[in-house]
């Protein structure tokens, strides 16, 4: 197996992966939404997409031993069952859907949000109650996107933001979510042809990356009080929202 040897790559990837990984530590949030857009910059997005799945999995792991028993249950309860849908519903449209559509709309669903907290009742720190309808629905809409494009973050984020968690019980039930999602990709990723040998060596050769990256998220979310890790957060999604509106109209007007 030989890995991509262009060294432009490897300039890109390799803070795109520390950035990814600080957000899978529960930091930064949608931060994790630069990993495939900067690859992309020199490979497809599809390929980047597949080199990024096997990395976010050991990203996982790290999480999940990091935040072990530390999570909200119900909202667990709440979203996964929709993240199923959605990534089904991803695997079957696959062929349908591209990315630029993707990004476009999750962009303006962030933006729309950001807006909201800057603007609206958010900014008040008001805790919201669960609603379940809201949370399978944006459940399966953070499944779809993120099996298409890695870009669950701001869907996720549209129901537990407004909860106001303590900012460590809501990194672990972002990592136990997205570590569950993940793992259910691996399948249809696999079934699509993803894993073949350039990807999983390059893949390899970016893993050391992800421990490190995973537990330098870890260590800041414990040291950042709650409502500066709430001011970044909400941050990181406006500006995210930003560049997926960006590219999602740069591809349908090239």
């Amino acid at each position: 197996m030989t890995p991509i040897a262009d060294p432009i790559f490897y300039v890109l990837a390799v803070p795109a992966v520390f950035l990814v990984g600080m957000s899978k530590g529960g930091f930064g949030g949608s931060i994790a939404l630069l990993g495939v857009p900067m690859m992309s910059l020199v490979i497809s997005p599809v390929q980047a997409a597949g080199i990024m799945l096997p990395i976010l999995v050991c990203m996982d792991i790290v999480g999940l031993i990091a935040y072990r028993g530390k999570c909200d249950k119900t909202s667990l309860k709440i979203l996964l069952p929709g993240a199923v849908v959605g990534i089904a519903i991803g695997y079957f449209t696959a062929a349908f859907v591209t990315e630029a559509h993707v990004r476009l709309i999750v962009g303006l669903v962030a933006l729309l949000f950001s807006l909201n907290y800057y603007l609206g009742r958010a900014n008040r720190g008001e805790a919201r109650p669960h609603k379940p309808w809201r949370g399978r629905f944006w459940g399966m809409v953070a499944g779809f996107t993120s099996f298409v494009s890695h870009t669950g973050g701001p869907p996720f984020q549209m129901y537990m933001l407004p909860l106001r968690l303590n900012p460590v019980l809501f990194a672990g039930t972002a990592i136990i979510f997205f570590s569950t999602v993940n793992a259910i990709k691996l399948v249809p990723y696999f079934l699509l042809g993803q894993f073949d040998a350039t990807n999983l060596a390059t893949s390899a050769v970016l893993l050391p990356v992800a421990p490190v990256a995973t537990l330098f998220g870890v260590w800041l979310v414990h040291y950042v009080k709650a409502e500066t890790f709430y001011r970044i957060t909400y941050a990181m999604v406006l500006a995210i929202s930003f560049k997926l509106i960006w590219d999602g109209l740069g591809a349908f007007l090239a």
